[in-house]
C-alpha cells in the first residue's frame, strides 16, 4: 500500500475500539504473568543458552540439514527440500493431487501462511481446515493472523460468537467455553474425514530427525496422526544439532509467549505414525502412514549468510517482543506485520516476505528498547532494524528533505547553528511564552495534541561563559557535551549540569565547536552524515582532552559509544573514538556515583512537593541505568516520592518519529499524561531532554498543574546551600 493508504489503515486501527481494548488488556497483564511464569528461572542463562544453540544453527546450517535429512529419510519419512515459496506449493499440490486429496486438516503454521498455502488450496478445489482455534476464527472471518501466537487476539467473543453464527447457521452465545466446545465438535468430524494433516514445526533436532509441536488445543497430534498423510513444514531456523538442544527452547517459549509454564501438548515425531486399518474380509492389519518432510528455504539460506541480519536465526517465533512493543499494542498486527508482526516481522519480511512491506512497517518501530529485554534470543532487534534503514538508504538513497536536512544543513555546524538562529526569529509570531502552541495550516497537527517548546532567546553555548565556577577540588577535568535540545531549547538545564558538576568539586568546560551528537541521522539509517559530526565532536573534545565527558541526554551517550563503528577504516578517529567512548559518562549515574563516593547528602526539596520520575526508553534500556536518578529523587524528597504507573513506558517522543507518525505519538502521549495526573505528583523528572519536550507539551496542551524538569534542575537546587 502506499503512504497515503498506510495512514489511513494506522488511523482505522487506532479508532477500533475493539482492538485497543483487547490489546490494551494484554499489553498490561503480560508483563505480571510472564515475570510469575519465571519464577525459579534465569531468564537470561535461558535465553544466552538459546541464543548460543541458535548461533550454532547458523555456522553449521548446510551440515545440520544434511544430517536432518539423512535422520528424516532413515526414520522412514520423504524428505524434500523447497528453495522458493512455489516450490512448497508445487510439491503440496502435487502429492494432493496423487493421493486424491479432497479434504486438507491444518495445524497451527506460520510457514503456510508464508506461502500462502490457504489461498493455493482454494484455487486448485481442495477443502482446506484450519484447527487452531485462533486460526479457524480468522479463516472463517477472512482475516490475516494480527499475532503470531494468537493470530485472532484483535477480536472479542461477540465478534467471534457473530462470525459463528454466520459459518454455521446457528445461534451462538458470546460465551467462551460454549464457543470452544462448538469449534471441537465441528472440527472433529473435519480430523476423522482428512486425507492429508498439514502442521509447522517449533523445533528439529539434526542428529535424530526428532520433530517438536507445541500446541495447547491437541489438535497438532489430531493433524499428525488421523489423516493418512502428514506434511511438516520446517524453516532452516527451526534446526538444531542436538535432541537436548530442544530442552531450553521448550522452558522458555511457552513462558515467554503466553506466560504458561508449559504448553499443553508437546509432540515430538520421529517418523511416520502406525495405524490399525481394518479391511472388508474384517481383518486387522498394521500400516505405516505416509510422512514428507518439507525443508524451507524462501529467503532463509540468504539471512543466515549475512553478516548482521543472521542474528534473526535467534528467533523462536514466541513473540514476547510484539507483545511489549507499545505501538504493537495501539495499531495491532494488521498495520504492524505481515503474517510476522511487530518490529522482528518487518526484519523477517525483508527476507522472507515483501522487502516493500518490510520496508514500510519497520518505520513503525519506535526504537524503545521493550523487545530487547524479553526476546528469547537476545536480538537485538532496535539496532537491526537501523541497520536495515542504511541498507535501504544505501540501496535508494535518503528522501529529498532528510538528504538537505542531514546533508547540507545538520552537517555543517556552522550553518545548521545560523539556521537554528534564524527559526529562532522566525519563530516571534507563533510563540508564547515558553511554548507554541499553534501552527498554521499543515503544520497545525504538530501542534494539535502536544506545545512544542520554542528555541531559547539565548543558547546554553552563549550562556556558558558567564556560569562563574569556583576552584575546583578534584583534578579530574570534565567536558560537557549538552546535544542541540539542551543547547538551543532548553538552556536551564545546562546551567543546573554545569553549576551542579562545578558544586560536586569539578571544573567543567564547554568546547564551543561540538554540534548535533548525529542521533536523528544514525536512526535514520544515514551514517555517513552521522559521521561526519562525529568527526567533528572528536576534533572539538581532543582540543580540550578532557578525563570524563558529561552527557545529560541517554541517547547522546548511545550515540558516542556507536562512534567507534563509524571508523573502522580510519585509524585516527578510531583512536579518538575508542578513547572518547571510555571516558563518557551519563549525568544522573555520574552524579549518583559522586554523591556517594563523596558522602555528600543532599539539602531537603520536600516543600516543593510531590515527586515522580519518568524512565527514558534508552535511559533505562539501553544504557541500564534505573536505579540511580531515583536514588538521587529520594536523598531529596524522601517519602515525597511516588512511582508512578507505567514508569518506564515510552511517552511518544522518539526524536522525528512523533513528526511521522503524530497519531501514534499522541496515543503514547496520552497514556503518559494519565500516569502522571494519576500519580498525585506536582514535580516530574526525567533524564532525557526529549521526553522533557514531550511530557512538557503534554502539559501544557492538555493541563495539569505539574512542574516538568530534567534531573539536573533537581541536583543543582538541592546542592545550592552546599556550594
Amino acid at each position: 500500500m502506499n503512504t497515503k493508504e498506510f495512514k489511513e489503515k494506522i488511523n482505522e486501527k487506532l479508532n477500533d475500539e475493539i482492538q485497543k481494548k483487547n490489546l490494551t488488556k494484554f499489553y498490561e497483564d503480560y508483563p505480571k504473568a510472564r515475570q510469575k511464569a519465571f519464577e525459579g528461572y534465569d531468564f537470561e542463562q535461558l535465553r544466552n543458552s538459546v541464543k548460543n544453540i541458535k548461533q550454532n544453527t547458523v555456522d553449521k546450517l548446510e551440515e545440520l540439514a544434511d544430517k536432518f535429512q539423512k535422520a528424516v529419510e532413515k526414520n522412514g519419512a520423504v524428505f524434500y527440500r523447497a528453495v522458493s515459496d512455489k516450490d512448497v506449493v508445487d510439491y503440496i499440490l502435487k502429492l494432493c493431487k496423487e493421493k486424491d486429496v479432497k479434504l486438507v486438516v491444518k495445524s497451527k503454521s506460520m510457514l503456510s501462511e508464508e506461502v500462502e498455502l490457504a489461498q493455493h488450496f482454494k484455487e486448485a478445489g481442495i477443502e482446506s481446515q484450519e484447527t487452531d482455534l485462533g486460526e479457524w476464527i480468522i479463516q472463517i472471518a477472512k482475516h490475516k493472523p494480527s499475532h503470531m501466537v494468537m493470530p485472532a487476539i484483535h477480536l472479542n467473543r461477540q465478534q467471534v460468537a457473530d462470525y459463528f453464527e454466520k459459518q454455521l447457521g446457528k445461534n451462538m452465545k458470546p460465551d467462551i467455553e460454549f464457543l470452544v466446545h462448538t469449534a471441537r465438535a465441528e472440527l472433529r468430524e473435519k480430523f476423522l474425514k482428512a486425507d492429508l494433516g498439514i502442521s509447522g514445526c517449533n523445533i528439529a533436532a539434526a542428529e535424530n530427525g526428532a520433530m517438536f509441536i507445541l500446541t495447547n488445543e491437541g489438535n497438532g497430534r489430531l493433524t499428525s496422526s488421523l489423516p493418512k498423510t502428514h506434511i511438516v513444514l520446517v524453516g532452516y531456523e527451526k534446526l538444531v544439532e542436538s535432541f537436548e538442544d530442544a530442552i531450553p527452547i521448550l522452558r522458555i517459549l511457552p513462558r515467554n509467549a503466553t506466560a504458561q509454564t508449559l504448553t499443553s501438548y508437546v509432540n515430538i515425531i520421529l517418523g511416520p505414525s502406525q495405524a490399525i486399518v481394518e479391511h472388508t474380509d474384517g481383518t486387522f492389519s498394521i500400516e505405516k502412514k505416509e510422512l514428507h518432510v518439507i525443508l524451507v528455504d524462501h529467503g532463509r539460506i540468504e539471512m543466515a549468510r549475512d553478516p548482521i541480519f543472521k542474528e534473526l536465526y535467534q528467533c523462536i517465533r514466541c513473540s514476547a517482543c510484539t507483545n511489549v512493543c507499545p505501538v504493537y499494542a495501539l495499531v495491532g498486527g494488521h498495520v504492524f506485520g505481515n503474517i510476522y508482526t511487530g518490529g522482528i516481522g518487518a526484519l523477517l519480511n525483508a527476507f522472507i516476505g515483501s522487502s516493500q512491506t518490510a520496508n514500510q512497517i519497520q518505520n513503525l518501530c519506535i526504537t524503545c528498547g521493550s523487545c530487547t529485554q524479553v526476546c528469547s534470543g537476545s536480538i537485538d532487534i532496535p539496532n537491526l532494524i537501523i541497520e536495515m534503514r542504511k541498507k535501504n538508504i544505501e540501496k535508494e538513497g535518503l528522501p529529498t528533505i532528510p538528504k538537505v536536512v542531514f546533508q547540507n544543513i545538520m552537517s555543517n555546524r556552522s550553518l545548521f547553528h545560523n539556521m537554528l538562529k534564524l527559526a529562532r526569529l522566525g519563530q516571534k509570531s507563533f510563540k508564547n511564552g515558553q511554548f507554541i502552541r499553534n501552527l498554521p495550516l499543515y503544520f497545525s497537527k504538530y501542534t494539535k495534541d502536544r506545545s512544542l517548546p520554542a528555541i531559547a532567546d539565548v543558547p546554553f553555548r552563549d550562556i556558558f561563559d558567564t556560569i562563574l565556577q569556583k576552584p575546583a577540588k578534584n583534578q579530574e577535568k570534565i567536558a560537557f557535551f549538552s546535544g542541540c535540545l539542551i543547547d538551543f531549547v532548553y538552556p536551564e538545564t545546562g546551567e543546573a549540569v554545569v553549576k551542579s558538576l562545578n558544586a560536586l568539586g569539578f571544573s567543567v568546560e564547554f568546547p564551543k565547536d561540538q554540534t548535533c551528537c548525529g542521533t536523528p541521522m544514525y536512526l535514520t539509517g544515514d551514517k555517513e552524515s552521522a559521521k561526519k559530526v562525529a568527526m567533528q565532536n572528536l576534533e572539538a573534545l581532543e582540543s580540550i582532552d578532557p578525563d570524563y565527558i558529561v552527557v545529560a541526554c541517554p541517547t547522546g551517550v548511545e550515540m558516542w559509544e556507536k562512534y567507534p563503528q563509524f571508523f573502522k577504516d580510519d585509524p585516527k578517529y578510531l583512536q579518538l573514538a575508542q578513547k572518547y567512548k571510555n571516558r563518557i559518562r551519563e549525568y544522573s549515574s555520574f552524579v549518583d556515583e559522586q554523591l556517594n563516593k563523596q558522602n555528600i547528602k543532599l539539602n531537603s526539596l520536600k516543600n516543593n512537593g510531590i515527586a515522580t520520575y519518568h524512565d527514558s526508553c534508552h535511559l533505562k534500556r539501553v544504557l541500564g541505568i534505573h536505579t540511580q536518578p531515583r536514588d538521587i529523587i529520594a536523598k531529596a524528597f524522601n517519602t515525597n516520592f511516588v512511582e508512578m504507573e507505567h514508569a518506564d513506558q515510552c511517552c511518544g517522543m522518539a526524536g522525528s518519529y512523533s513528526l511521522k507518525f503524530p497519531e501514534i505519538s499522541k496515543e503514547l502521549g496520552d497514556q503518559k499524561h494519565k500516569s502522571i495526573i494519576k500519580s498525585t505528583a506536582n514535580l516530574v523528572y526525567v533524564g532525557c531532554p526529549a521526553c522533557m519536550l514531550q511530557i512538557k507539551g503534554l502539559i501544557d496542551k492538555k493541563g495539569g498543574n505539574v512542574k516538568v524538569m530534567h534531573i539536573a534542575q533537581l541536583v543543582n537546587e538541592a546542592l545550592k546551600e552546599n556550594k
